[in-house]
């Protein structure tokens, strides 16, 4: 069956995560940070996923803004820059304005000329999510953005990538889902759409049940492979 539907994962797929960190450390009087930023980022990030993982097994949901937080609050730590309010404050602020991927609104415009239905499905709160689309400057090109917080509960649970069919009515074999999470474009894979995996790191397949269909170094083969 023919893809009709392209479905993005947000941070990290079409989103650069790293942004907030890196474009802090360029600030002027934040060059004792400079040192630090590619190792909070990292840790940020592993953090935020890890408690996402963490609240979904045990049940205890909260938004995606509070695990964002924590996150960031252990990663200073490790850092030993807990005690920096202003950074944190900062860091935290860059994150509602996080850049999209040089590639991503070429390659959205070429799925919307091609006919096909685009979409984000994220972890992240709808606020969030709102604040990064406008700040890249991609609203347009995107025919919704779907949000775990309908379901209460964060990937990979079924029940969000149930969120899919239920909104746009396609089947599974329709629907291409991308993201640069390996565990993420897997557990896809495993529920029955086909799945792109971007590889950005060069990192190793997960071991997990099902394996992502594609792997790409990053989204500009994505509309040949949706054609």
């Amino acid at each position: 069956m023919a893809i009709t539907t392209c479905i993005f994962d947000a941070y990290g797929t079409l989103f650069d995560v790293a942004a907030a960190a890196r474009n802090a450390a360029a600030e002027p009087g934040r060059e004792g940070f400079r040192d630090h930023w590619p190792a909070i980022a990292e840790h940020w990030r592993l953090k935020q996923l890890q408690y996402t993982w963490l609240r979904a097994i045990t049940g205890h949901h909260t938004d995606f803004w509070q695990v964002t937080q924590d996150g960031l609050d252990w990663a200073l730590e490790a850092e030993g820059l807990g005690g920096d309010a202003d950074l944190r404050e900062r860091l935290l602020q860059l994150y509602w304005e996080l850049e999209a991927f040089p590639e991503v609104p070429a390659m959205l415009r070429a799925l919307k000329e091609a006919g096909k239905t685009t979409a984000i499905l994220s972890n992240g709160s709808p606020d969030m999510l709102d604040g990064a689309v406008q700040s890249a400057g991609i609203g347009d090109l995107l025919d919704d953005v779907l949000s775990v917080e309908s379901v209460g509960v964060f990937k990979p649970a079924h029940v969000v990538y149930d969120l899919v069919g239920n909104r746009f009515g396609c089947a599974k074999s329709e629907v291409l889902f991308v993201s640069s999470n390996g565990w993420d474009a897997a557990a896809a894979a495993g529920y029955g759409f086909r799945t792109a995996w971007v590889n950005r790191a060069g990192q190793p397949m997960d071991r997990l049940p099902a394996t992502p269909d594609t792997t790409l170094n990053d989204l500009t083969g994505i509309p040949e492979i949706a054609a």
